[in-house]
């Protein structure tokens, strides 16, 4: 059936595409077999974080909000369920797949423009579709400034806003894009019907005072599709960033409560298997402070066989299961990131000191990896690490927000977990060790209730199912004693399955939201089975079945969701986690 209604496709391609489709854009997360039918939706790194393929019946590339309302109507009207998708879609888990194979994909690549910029008022609207990048350069034309963003500017503002992506800041609104909101436009399935009882769609505005929009700016995409958003600006300024480390961590949990009070963008960067601290100072200054620095970041760009060569690296270092090794090897590459300035520029090109001032959106974020192949005229391309033409990184990265005021006691038994076997943190030392950044209360239904740290781990993942990484029993102890004990929350946009299996307690306005979403959307065409699960609509997040555990889909409750040699059982420190473990080799001291 399946390849027969592929050949009417192909006999009707020709009408359909000089009729109603635009073909979709090279590369990008969506691939269609025929014109735009018959698609396959995935992410910037070319997998979920459940290994799974979605898929969609068609995508459609809306040029202008009237294309827009009418690719949602006609959805709307056709049962069929929809998700918006971005230009490239970082989020790991599955906010882009409308669920089942019949439903629609409703990209934002072609909205991508400023509709306007109010100087007197420090505002600018854009297209949902802007990438961060092109936002802030865009701003700092006119002499203004986004305060917030997360580090990496390859995002959409409409992709980010779905998440909740952030930078690190307690100060002023805070450091998460969504504080910065001040009107949207999105489009949503209508109340009303048309003649023959249709769905149709509608255009809602909502302003800063509409209390609709404290669910709209942070929504997982299950609302409609963002059109345009307004953000508040500030005037133009300077940043001063000097990076400090310390050889020694046995101050962190103190030093990591008090930072972001200190200073208005920093961060902390731990390396746990070294037992070093990084800290970051990062201040704003008066605009007439010499300097012109650039963040060029830790993805800057690297011709492909360089990062071929690093994953390569890891595999082997993985397979041979060396903690002396893998020590060894991430130490390197922690003093190279250091003697490079952690990827910042006094002038663009080179980095020969602290501080390094530059502009607001000069040194918020960085991504130039994303802005193409283009590679100065050398022969070969440079891609980011994660592109998945090329065997570079694969990693799990999940995030986790413990509110500050149990920060400190969190971050205690961190150390302690960590003094059980110092080298067994080594796995997150090659990938920047865990990165805390702070974020502040919103006002959000789907965002922080209250001031919080936010960590940022990363790990070798096995492009094989199933296939465990060295000492990930540790690092999922860690994640399973900062849900459950600590109440984290995991992060929209990264963290694995198991991690949302208690969301519906964690937010207290979550009723409010879901009150909204179905006032938006009463016949759920933007839901899908995973919205459903962290939503606790429907189901569980967790997918039992062989090796679930290792892959983060379940907490292991028997020996079969874990590798093959690997048994269930409690955490070292915490012992209500339930980790995938080597089983040691029982004494034979009583037998002598």
């Amino acid at each position: 059936m399946a390849e027969a209604m592929r050949a009417l496709l192909l006999l009707l391609l020709p009408c359909v595409l000089a009729t109603s489709s635009i073909l979709p854009p090279p590369g990008g997360p969506v691939h269609c077999n025929v014109g735009t039918f018959d698609c396959t939706v995935t992410n910037a790194c070319g997998s979920f974080n459940d290994r799974t393929t979605c898929h969609a019946s068609q995508a459609v590339y809306p040029r202008t909000e009237a294309e827009l309302v009418a690719a949602v109507a006609s959805a709307a009207r056709e049962k069929r369920k929809a998700k918006a998708v971005a230009k490239y879609s970082h989020s790991l888990p599955k906010l882009v797949c409308p669920g089942g194979s019949d439903g629609v994909v409703i990209s934002t690549a072609l909205l991508s423009r400023v509709v306007g910029v109010d100087v007197e008022k420090k505002q600018i609207t854009v297209q949902s579709g802007m990438l961060l990048r092109d936002l802030v350069a865009e701003a700092a034309k006119v002499g203004l400034s986004l305060p917030a963003s997360p580090y990496f500017y390859g995002v959409t503002i409409g992709g980010l806003l779905a998440t909740g992506a952030h930078g690190s800041s307690l100060m002023g609104r805070g450091g998460a894009v969504h504080e910065y909101v001040v009107g949207m436009r999105i489009v949503t399935p209508s109340t009303t019907t048309g003649e023959s009882g249709e769905r149709l769609a509608v255009v809602r505005e909502l302003r800063a005072d509409d209390p609709d929009l404290d669910a709209a700016k942070v929504s997982l995409g299950v609302l409609g599709v963002i059109s345009q958003v307004t953000l508040q600006l500030e005037p133009l300024f300077k940043r001063s960033v000097t990076f400090v480390t310390n050889d020694s961590d046995a101050d962190l949990a103190e030093m990591v409560d008090v930072w972001g009070l200190q200073h208005e963008f920093g961060d902390i960067m731990w390396l746990p298997g070294q037992g070093k601290v990084v800290l970051r100072k990062d201040d704003r200054v008066d605009i007439s402070t010499p300097g012109d620095g650039l963040n060029l970041g830790m993805f800057r760009d690297r011709p492909s066989s360089d990062i071929a060569r690093s994953r390569l690296e890891e595999e082997q270092l993985q397979e041979k299961g060396s903690d002396a090794a893998l020590c060894s090897v991430s130490h390197n590459r922690s003093v190279v990131a250091e003697k490079l300035g952690f990827g910042l520029t006094n002038d663009g090109k080179s980095f020969t000191g602290y501080p390094v001032v530059g502009y607001q959106h000069r040194i918020q974020a960085y991504g130039s990896c994303q802005e193409g192949p283009d590679d100065d005229g050398h022969q070969e391309q440079q891609l980011c690490p994660w592109n998945p033409r090329i065997n570079g990184s694969f990693i799990y990265n999940p995030g986790l927000s413990v509110t500050r005021s149990k920060a400190k006691a969190f971050i205690k038994d961190v150390l302690t977990l960590r003094d059980l076997n110092p080298d067994a943190f080594c796995g997150l030392d090659m990938h920047s060790g865990i990165l805390f950044r702070y974020v502040k209360s919103s006002t959000a239904y789907l965002g922080k209730a209250e001031d919080s740290v936010e960590l940022d781990m990363a790990y070798y993942r096995s492009r094989v199912r199933g296939t465990p990484a060295m000492h990930a029993d540790v690092f999922d102890e860690l994640e399973q004693m900062a849900l459950y004990k600590y109440g984290a929350l995991p992060h929209w946009g990264k963290s694995r399955s198991y991690a949302f299996n208690e969301t519906r307690g964690k937010y207290p306005k979550l009723g409010e939201f879901l009150d909204v979403k179905a006032r938006f959307d009463p016949d759920g065409v933007f839901s899908s089975e995973w919205s459903d699960q962290v939503l606790g609509i429907n189901g569980s997040p967790m997918i039992l079945g062989p090796d679930c555990a290792v892959e983060g889909l379940c907490t292991c409750i028997q020996d079969s969701d874990c590798a093959s040699g690997y048994v269930c059982s409690p955490g070292k420190l915490y012992p209500d986690a339930r980790v995938c473990s080597i089983p040691h080799p029982q004494s034979n001291i009583a037998q002598l």
